[in-house]
């Protein structure tokens, strides 16, 4: 039979556990260590929206990337103006709709995207090598329900004008 008092201890240190892995992840230091080793000078963001466009077949509208990464779209704008001044994404015309803009990820954002992400996997690969696949498949589980109930969540908020993420 379930005990409830060792589960909350469970979901408890599991919540400081998240709480501190987000924080450590999120330093600027850390960031600018890992990209460092993978050679590459784009801001932890720019990572992320380039990972969002390459999980969206290399192209994607504004509105769905902001939507993917949960800011507001002007946000987005402006940091593919950014990025396209590195030749890292380009804006072309939508097949679908002559009037809108899509965003696509340049062969040098592939490639800028791959080291960083080259890079991640070796330090991954090297703090987790005790593990096997199968525990490394119930962390994947746990942790990908996890990325889908904070969406999920995200969705469910009422957007605020003027306050991007």
């Amino acid at each position: 039979m379930p005990d409830p008092a060792r589960d909350q201890d469970s979901l408890a240190a599991l919540q400081k556990v998240l709480a501190t892995l987000s924080y450590l992840l999120t330093r600027s230091r850390a960031h600018e260590r890992q990209a460092l080793q993978a050679g590459v000078q784009a801001g932890r963001s720019d990572l992320y929206l380039l990972m969002a466009l390459e999980s969206s077949g290399g192209v994607s509208r504004v509105g769905d990337l902001a939507a993917q990464l949960m800011v507001e779209p002007p946000h987005v704008t402006r940091q593919i103006g950014q990025l396209e001044s590195q030749d890292l994404v380009e804006r072309t015309q939508d097949s679908l709709d002559r009037r809108a803009r899509q965003v696509a990820i340049t062969p040098h954002g592939t490639e800028v995207l791959r080291s960083f992400q080259q890079a991640s996997l070796a330090g991954l690969r090297q703090a987790l090598s005790d593990f096997d696949d199968a525990e490394l498949a119930t962390t994947m589980a746990v942790l990908n329900r996890l990325v889908v109930y904070v969406r999920e969540k995200h969705a469910e908020e009422p957007r605020q004008r003027g306050r991007g993420a």
